[in-house]
C-alpha cells in the first residue's frame, strides 16, 4: 500500500505491526551517461515491484530523494543534505511513524552515501525508546541483502555495486533507455583497493575524473531485469521476515 495514495482513515485502520518501508535515495551525478536522478529511479522501480508483489502486506511511504551526497559535490547537478541534517531527517521520519503507532520500520536505501546515516538513525531512535520491547527498526541497502545476481544465468562482470556502473547502467537501460547516453565506449574504472579493510574517507574525484566507477560498457537490458528481479526478491524476503517476526525475539 502506498501511503501517499491513501486518506488518513485508511492508514489509521492498518494493524500497527504492518511493516513500514521508508525508501531513501539521492539526486547526484552519475557520470556522463546517466541522469542525476538514477538512484531515485532505480529504488523507485524496486518499490513499485514490491507494492505490486506485496499489496496490502506493507505500507510504503513516498521516496525521499534528497540524500547524503557530499562526496559528489564536485559534479554539477548534485543535491546533498549536510550529513548531520540528513541524519536528523531520517531520524524524524522514523519518529513520525512511531508517533502514529507503527512498530516495524525499514529505511530502505538506494544510495551508498546513505548507508551509514541510515544505520545511525535507527540506532539513535532505538536508544531513545530503549524501554520498549516491541520495536523492530531496520536499515538496509537493497543491493546488500544477500542476492548474488551473477549466479542467475547472466554473465555479470561485477560482483558488487559500483557507480554508474555495469549494474546501474543495466537497470537504467531496462527502465528508461531514453535517458541513457552512450555507454558502449566508456573506459572501465576499477574500484581499486582504498586501504581495505580500513574505511577510507574519500571524494569521488579521488577515484574517477568523469564520475563513473565500474564497467558501464558491459551493460544490457537483460542484465538490468535480472538485477531488478534479484533485488526485489531480496527486499520482499526481508519484508516477509519483518511481517512474520513474533514481536519479542532477537532473531527473525
Amino acid at each position: 500500500m502506498l501511503l501517499q495514495e491513501q486518506p488518513w482513515p485508511v492508514i489509521d485502520q492498518l494493524p500497527r505491526d504492518t511493516p513500514v518501508v521508508i525508501p531513501i535515495a539521492a539526486v547526484e551525478q552519475h557520470g556522463h551517461h546517466l541522469p542525476v536522478f538514477t538512484d531515485s529511479m532505480l529504488l523507485g522501480e524496486i518499490v513499485r515491484r514490491i507494492e505490486a508483489r506485496m499489496a496490502g502486506e506493507v505500507l510504503l511511504t513516498p521516496l525521499q530523494w534528497l540524500g547524503n551526497s557530499h562526496h559528489h559535490m564536485d559534479f554539477a547537478g548534485t543535491l546533498s543534505a549536510n550529513p548531520r541534517t540528513y541524519l536528523d531527517l531520517l531520524d524524524g521520519l522514523v519518529e513520525n511513524m512511531l508517533f502514529h503507532g507503527f512498530t516495524r520500520i525499514l529505511l530502505l536505501n538506494g544510495h551508498g552515501g546513505n548507508d551509514v546515516p541510515a544505520k545511525q538513525a535507527v540506532f539513535e531512535v532505538r536508544q531513545r525508546h530503549r524501554a520498549r520491547k516491541d520495536l523492530l527498526l531496520l536499515a538496509a541497502t537493497y543491493w546488500s541483502l544477500g542476492g548474488r545476481p551473477w549466479e542467475d544465468g547472466l554473465d555479470l562482470h561485477q560482483r558488487e555495486m559500483g557507480h554508474a556502473c555495469e549494474w546501474e547502467t543495466s537497470m537504467m537501460v531496462r527502465i528508461a533507455p531514453h535517458l541513457v547516453g552512450n555507454y558502449a565506449g566508456l573506459e572501465p574504472i576499477a574500484p581499486g583497493n582504498p586501504f581495505l579493510p580500513a574505511n577510507r574517507g574519500w571524494i569521488t574525484k579521488d577515484r574517477s575524473a568523469v564520475g563513473h566507477i565500474g564497467w558501464p560498457h558491459l551493460a544490457s537490458a537483460e542484465k538490468g531485469e535480472q538485477l531488478f528481479s534479484t533485488f526485489t526478491c531480496d527486499v520482499a524476503a526481508m519484508l516477509g521476515r519483518m511481517r512474520d517476526w513474533d514481536g519479542v525475539s532477537w532473531e527473525g
